[in-house]
C-alpha cells in the first residue's frame, strides 16, 4: 500500500464509485478504499437478513416473507431518467455492459387526495383527468412550445429569452392554473420545491424536455429505467470499470485516516499503520466529518408489501410525486415502488419507499400522507438520516467531498454533483454527448 497515487477515493457509495471509474478512464492512478466489508456505503443494497439486522437488531424476519437472498433492498432508492445524466455516464464509460435495465412501469402525481398518471406530451395533456377542458388546451399549447423549443434556434423562442425570463413569467404567458403548474414543476421538471419559479426558465424547460424525450425512448408508461437486481449493481459495475483501467480496490480497511501536512493539504491516507500517498482525496462526508456541515435530514419508510401501490394501474414499478403544496409542506414527498419484476424481491412481493426532506422529528406522522396511499403493508421500517454538504476549499486542502443523497427518487441531482466534482478534480468538463441508443438493448431485455 505504500505507493503514490493521483487520487485516493474513500467509500464505495455510488458517487465515489462513478468518480473512481471516470478518473481511472481518464488515466489517473486511483486507490479506492472502504472501511466496510461491502460495496455501496450509504447507497448499498441489503438482503432480508441484512435489512432486519439494520432496523430490528437480533430479531429474525418472518418466514412468510420468502428467501432472504431474493431481496435486494436499495438504501438510496432512485430511478434513472432514460436520457438522463447517469445513463449518459454509463454509456460514456461502457459500464452498460455489466448491467441489465428494465423500464419502470409508471410515473404518477398526487393531486387533491388522488393519484394520477403524469401527462408529459401535448397528446397526453388532452386526455388527462387532471385538467378541465379549457385548461387542457392551454397546457397543450405550453407543451407544444416546450417540445419545439431549441436553444440554438431563435425562431422557436417566440421572442422570449429563457435565460432572463423566469419560469413563473413563462407559465403566466400560457395562463396555466396552480394545480397544473404543480404537476409540471414537480412531476415533470422534478423540482423539489417552488423556488424554481423565480429562477430563469431555461433550466425548467430543459428538464421538461428531458422528461418527454426519456418517456419517448421506450414507449412505456414512464421516462425511468432501473437495473435488474437493484442499484447495488451500480457501484460494483463502476468498481469493475476502475479495475479494468488499473484502479486498486480495498474493502474492509479500518479507520482510513486522511493525513494533512503543515499547510493543511491532504497528502495521503493511513490504514492499519500503512500510509498511501496521493495528490487528491475524494470521499463521502463520513470520512471527513470536520469538513462538512449538516443542512437537513431525510425521513423515510421502507415497506414490504404483497401488492402494487393502489391506483397505479397495477404498476410493478412506479414513482409517485406528492408536490409540497398538496400537503402544505416546504418540499415534496416521494413514493418509490419496485418488485419481483426487477428481481429485488421474491415473486409476489413489492418494496415501497416513502421519503421526504424531514421537517419534524416524527417520521411516522410526517410520512403518513404517503404511507396512506400504499394500502396494507407486510412490514414497515422508519429511518431518518442527516444530509451534509462540504464546507472546505478544494484548492487549499486537496479534498473533494461529495454531498449526501437527497430524499428524491431520481438520480438527476446525484449526477450533477458527480460531474461538478469531476470538473474540479480534473480541471475539465466531462463530455456526455453519447449515442443514447447504446443503452436501449439492455433496457429492453
Amino acid at each position: 500500500m505504500d505507493e503514490e497515487y493521483d487520487v485516493i477515493v474513500l467509500g464505495t457509495g455510488l458517487k465515489e464509485c462513478i468518480l473512481s471509474g471516470l478518473l481511472s478512464v481518464e488515466g489517473l492512478k486511483v486507490l479506492h478504499m472502504d472501511r466496510n466489508d461491502y460495496y455501496g456505503g450509504a447507497s448499498t443494497s441489503l438482503n432480508l437478513i441484512q435489512l432486519w439486522k439494520r432496523f430490528r437488531g437480533d430479531d429474525k424476519p418472518n418466514e412468510k416473507l420468502g428467501l432472504s437472498k431474493e431481496y435486494n433492498v436499495d438504501m438510496i432508492p432512485k430511478f434513472m431518467m432514460a436520457n438522463g445524466g447517469l445513463v449518459r455516464v454509463l454509456i460514456h464509460t461502457n459500464v452498460t455492459k455489466y448491467l441489465h435495465f428494465k423500464a419502470v412501469d409508471g410515473s404518477f402525481v398526487y393531486n387533491k387526495g388522488k393519484i394520477y398518471k403524469v401527462p408529459a406530451t401535448d397528446v397526453e395533456a388532452l386526455k388527462s383527468p387532471l385538467m378541465g377542458l379549457f385548461e387542457k388546451r392551454r397546457a397543450r399549447k405550453f407543451f407544444i412550445y416546450v417540445q419545439d423549443y431549441d436553444e440554438s434556434d431563435p425562431k422557436s423562442h417566440e421572442g422570449l429569452d429563457l435565460s432572463k425570463v423566469t419560469a413563473k413569467q413563462l407559465i403566466t404567458k400560457y395562463g396555466l392554473e396552480d394545480d397544473t403548474i404543480d404537476f409540471i414543476g414537480h412531476a415533470l421538471a422534478l423540482h423539489f420545491d417552488d423556488s424554481y419559479l423565480d429562477e430563469p426558465a431555461l433550466d425548467f424547460v430543459k428538464r421538461m424536455k428531458l422528461y418527454a424525450e426519456s418517456l419517448a425512448r421506450f414507449q412505456g408508461g414512464s421516462p425511468y429505467i432501473y437495473p435488474l437486481y437493484g442499484l447495488g449493481e451500480l457501484p460494483q459495475a463502476f468498481a469493475r470499470l476502475s479495475a479494468v483501467y488499473g484502479g486498486t480496490y480495498m474493502l474492509n480497511k479500518p479507520e482510513c485516516k486522511v493525513e494533512f501536512d503543515g499547510d493543511g493539504k491532504a497528502y495521503g491516507v493511513t490504514s492499519e499503520g500503512e500510509t498511501a500517498r496521493c495528490k487528491k482525496v475524494v470521499c463521502d462526508p463520513s470520512y471527513l466529518p470536520n469538513k462538512v456541515q449538516k443542512i437537513g435530514r431525510v425521513a423515510r419508510a421502507v415497506c414490504i408489501m404483497s401488492h402494487p401501490i393502489p391506483n397505479t394501474n397495477d404498476s410493478h414499478s412506479a414513482q409517485v410525486i406528492l408536490p409540497q403544496k398538496q400537503l402544505g409542506r416546504k418540499s415534496d414527498m416521494y413514493l418509490f415502488c419496485c418488485s419481483y419484476a426487477h428481481n429485488v424481491a421474491p415473486k409476489g412481493k413489492f418494496i415501497a419507499f416513502v421519503s421526504t426532506e424531514a421537517e419534524t422529528d416524527n417520521p411516522e406522522v410526517e410520512l403518513k400522507p404517503g404511507i396512506d396511499l400504499l394500502g396494507p403493508v407486510d412490514e414497515i421500517f422508519y429511518e431518518t438520516y442527516d444530509r451534509f454538504i462540504p464546507t472546505n476549499t478544494n484548492e487549499i486542502d486537496n479534498c473533494f467531498v461529495s454531498t449526501s443523497y437527497d430524499g428524491s427518487t431520481h438520480f438527476e441531482s446525484t449526477v450533477t454533483d458527480v460531474l461538478a466534482m469531476y470538473s474540479k478534480i480534473t480541471g475539465k468538463a466531462l463530455d456526455l454527448s453519447v449515442d443514447l441508443s447504446a443503452a436501449s438493448a439492455a433496457a429492453e431485455e
